[in-house]
């Protein structure tokens, strides 16, 4: 019995020399594959909404979208239809009175800066659109501002009350700034503020535009004007595709 004992000893003693030879792995890979939602995210601007009930003088509606290209870049658009009357007054005369009736389309890209953790979906982007827009004014009431001091009036009223000015247009250039938070699996609150850019402003010669739908308020002497978006979205998930996890940098 102590002889076969004995050969079992000597035939495993060079398995173990083997065995002690390799190098123990004391940092063992992962090897949990980490993935990310690509898909399209739809919703709508919210802050519309809520103008449209409380301010009789503007209706609007806003939809957003984009899609993830890249891991980092994602492709983006809004479209939108408004209409807003406005009326200024100067010492209880009226100065004029319009509404404007439009729609507009904005695209571009967003790149997302933010390093999320494994399992979050947040963004906080930058980005640009080229947007354009298709509107008409109608001039519902107006004073003709008058220098001559033999009539009691420095305004007089306007000659043809109701005109129409069709056929309008403009586009522009959007810098934008972007946060997108996942409220809950696969929906997205988020929130924009945009700088734009007037590149082209088709204007009659009669009435100049004061006011662009997805533009807002065009300033006398500048082409520059700021707009703001607060979304709510879903995520529509198409596909998953692996996501590279960075190594940790030793100290």
């Amino acid at each position: 019995m102590s002889k076969y004992f004995s050969r079992l000893i000597f035939l495993f003693l060079p398995i173990m020399a083997i065995c002690q030879n390799e190098p123990i792995d004391l940092q063992p890979k992962d090897t949990v594959k980490y993935t990310d939602k690509y898909g399209i995210r739809v919703g709508v601007d919210i802050s519309k909404l809520v103008l449209t009930f409380v301010d009789e003088d503007y209706t609007g509606l806003e939809l957003v979208g984009d899609y993830r290209l890249t891991n980092k870049m994602y492709l983006a658009a809004e479209i939108g239809n408004e209409t807003k009357a406005q009326r200024e007054n100067l010492n209880n005369t009226l100065l004029y009175d319009f509404e404007t009736t439009g729609s507009y389309i904005k695209a571009g890209v967003d790149l997302n800066t933010y390093q999320n953790w494994f399992g979050m979906n947040n963004l906080i982007t930058i980005g640009g659109r080229y947007a354009v827009s298709s509107f008409n004014h109608t001039l519902n009431d107006y004073s003709i501002f008058d220098s001559n001091r033999l009539y009691s009036d420095d305004f007089l009223p306007g000659a043809q009350p109701g005109q129409k000015f069709e056929g309008l247009n403009a586009s522009w250039l959007e810098f934008v700034l972007g946060v997108k938070a996942e409220l809950f699996a696969n929906i997205f609150v988020g929130m924009s503020a945009r700088l734009g850019f007037l590149v082209t402003n088709k204007e009659d010669d009669r009435f100049k535009n004061l006011w662009i739908p997805g533009f807002n308020k065009v300033t006398d002497g500048s082409n520059f004007g700021v707009s703001y978006n607060y979304s709510i979205s879903y995520l529509i998930p198409l596909y998953k595709k692996s996501k590279k996890i960075e190594p940790e940098k030793q100290e």
